[in-house]
């Protein structure tokens, strides 16, 4: 497994196009940016080739989820933006190519039941998983904690195993956080042992604060043990809040961790 490094909450002292650089002289494998259609594709993809970077996942655009909204995905008034947000992921996407794309299912919005919701949300993830089979690029889906952001619509890990079933496209598989997980005082490691062969993608931060490993609670050697006995072969992304010391002083851990994973 390889670390990468979430350059929407990593190393935010610097302009986002000159993150790509400080990932990789930090020693990350690659990087993740949750959205970075404020950036001309085409800088960013000469950014990651000048840098020898890979780029692990870009998030679908969502709306106004980030401020408090419902998001695109599961709001069925809201269709046509969801299939402009589609538009945008795959044009920008066919440009920096992106190993994943993941789409937020968002909360449910004012005036909407939950079975439509539901339904919603799984014809765009159908749909979504459909569109970025023909670049060769796998999509996942999210579940997020109900504390940090009330409303959300997708949790646990039973609902992510759920949706994943009901769906049931061969390019959708799950993002799993652990940090949302622990957050919500769930069992973290069973809940990588229901979705095993079915995770796209790994999220972490510690627990609790969101910080870098170390500085909280969770234990991380059982989880990532964990990930390789349920056979995950993926990538490793740091999504944490470094503090007010900056990303540098907050990556103790990583040397730590590459030796860990090489040695494995």
């Amino acid at each position: 497994m390889k670390i990468a490094a979430n350059l929407s909450l990593l190393f935010t002292e610097l302009p986002l196009i000159d993150r790509v650089v400080a990932a990789a002289a930090a020693g990350f494998d690659g990087v993740e940016i949750q959205f970075p259609y404020e950036l001309p594709a085409i800088r960013l993809k000469e950014a990651l080739h000048a840098a020898g970077m890979p780029l692990r996942l870009i998030n679908l655009p969502a709306g106004d989820l980030m401020t408090g909204g419902a998001g695109l995905a599961a709001v069925p008034m809201r269709q046509a933006e969801f299939d402009l947000a589609l538009e945008e992921a795959l044009s920008y996407a066919a440009m920096v190519r992106p190993a994943l794309v993941n789409v937020l299912p968002g909360r449910l919005a004012e005036g909407v039941e939950p079975e439509q919701a539901q339904a919603c949300l799984l014809a765009n993830l159908r749909k979504t998983a459909e569109a970025f089979q023909l670049l060769g690029i796998a999509v996942v889906v999210e579940a997020i904690n109900p504390l940090d952001m009330p409303g959300f619509l997708i949790n646990t890990p039973a609902q992510l195993d759920t949706l994943l079933k009901a769906v049931a496209h061969p390019n959708l598989f799950a993002q799993y956080d652990l940090y949302h997980m622990a957050r919500q005082a769930l069992d973290v490691q069973a809940g990588i042992e229901l979705l095993a062969g079915r995770i796209g993608h790994v999220q972490f931060a510690d627990c609790p604060g969101r910080g870098a490993p170390g500085s909280g609670e969770l234990q991380f050697a059982p989880l990532l043990a964990a990930l390789r006995v349920g056979g995950y072969q993926g990538w490793l992304a740091a999504e944490y809040r470094p503090g007010e010391a900056g990303t540098a002083a907050s990556l103790g851990w990583l040397s730590e961790w590459r030796a860990r994973l090489t040695h494995d």
